[in-house]
C-alpha cells in the first residue's frame, strides 16, 4: 500500500517514515501544504497521513480542495491541534479519521489498518479468498491453515490484489502500491514478486490477463 505523509517537523517526519516502512508501507513524504496539494493532484494514495499546521498551505485547506476534486482517498489528520473544535473542523473538512499528537504509533498503525479496510468494503481484519489468508496487523500469511512467510514486497503485490477478487490491477498500479518515489524500479520488479507468490501459494493464486495486467480469480 502507498501512503503520504505529510508533516514538517523533520524529527516526527523521520519516525513516522521509519514507523510506516517497518510496516513494509511504500511512503512519500513532503514538508508544507504547496506541495503536498501539487502531489495529491498527480499521484495516486491508498492513503494520506496529514498533519495541518503546514506552512505554505494550512493542512485543512490540503484536505478541503482534495475533496472538492471529489477525490475519496482516506485522510487520517495528525496534528498537535488538540481542541474539540479543530477536530470537528477537520472532520467536517473532509478527514476520515483523526489522531492527536503526541500520539501512539501503534494506535496510528491501528487507523491506518481500519481506514484501509473501510476503504476495500470490509469490516473483517483480515483478507480470506481460497485458501489463503493474510493479517495485516499481524503481517501473518497462511495457505491452507499453514503460515506462509512473504517477503514485503510479495506481501504488498499480493494484499492489493486478494482485496478485490475479480479485479485486475496493471503492472503500472501494482508498481505504485510497491515502491515510493526514492525506490529504484526495475522493469520486471512486478513480475519477480508475482512469481515469488506463486511459488509459495499456488500458480494460481494470481493470474495473468494478457494485456491488462494481473488478478486473483473470484472462484
Amino acid at each position: 500500500m502507498r501512503l503520504l505523509l505529510v508533516e514538517d517537523d523533520a524529527m516526527i517526519g523521520e519516525t513516522v517514515l521509519q514507523v510506516l516502512r517497518a510496516e513494509h508501507y511504500a511512503v512519500d513524504w513532503v514538508r508544507d501544504g504547496r506541495m503536498a496539494d501539487e502531489v495529491l493532484r498527480s499521484e495516486h494514495y491508498d492513503l494520506v497521513l496529514l498533519d495541518l499546521g503546514l506552512p505554505q498551505r494550512d493542512g485543512l485547506e490540503v484536505l478541503r480542495a482534495l475533496r472538492a476534486r471529489r477525490d475519496t482517498t482516506p485522510v487520517l489528520v495528525a496534528t498537535a491541534r488538540d481542541a474539540v473544535g479543530d477536530r470537528i473542523a477537520g472532520l467536517d473538512a473532509g478527514a476520515d479519521d483523526y489522531v492527536v499528537k503526541p500520539y501512539d504509533t501503534d494506535e496510528m498503525l491501528a487507523r491506518i489498518r481500519a481506514l484501509l479496510r473501510r476503504s476495500a468494503g470490509r469490516a473483517e481484519p483480515a483478507f480470506e479468498h481460497k485458501g489463503v489468508s493474510l493479517n495485516p496487523a499481524t503481517r501473518e500469511a497462511s495457505l491452507n491453515g499453514q503460515p506462509v512467510t512473504l517477503s514485503a514486497r510479495e506481501w504488498a503485490v499480493l494484499e492489493p490484489l486478494l482485496a478485490r477478487p475479480g479485479v485486475v490491477l496493471s503492472r503500472a498500479q501494482l508498481e505504485e502500491k510497491l515502491f515510493s518515489w526514492k525506490d529504484d524500479v526495475s522493469s520486471n520488479a512486478v513480475e519477480v514478486y508475482i512469481h515469488g507468490v506463486r511459488k509459495k501459494l499456488g500458480n494460481d493464486i494470481i493470474q495473468t490477463v494478457r494485456g491488462l495486467g494481473y488478478l486473483v480469480p473470484k472462484q
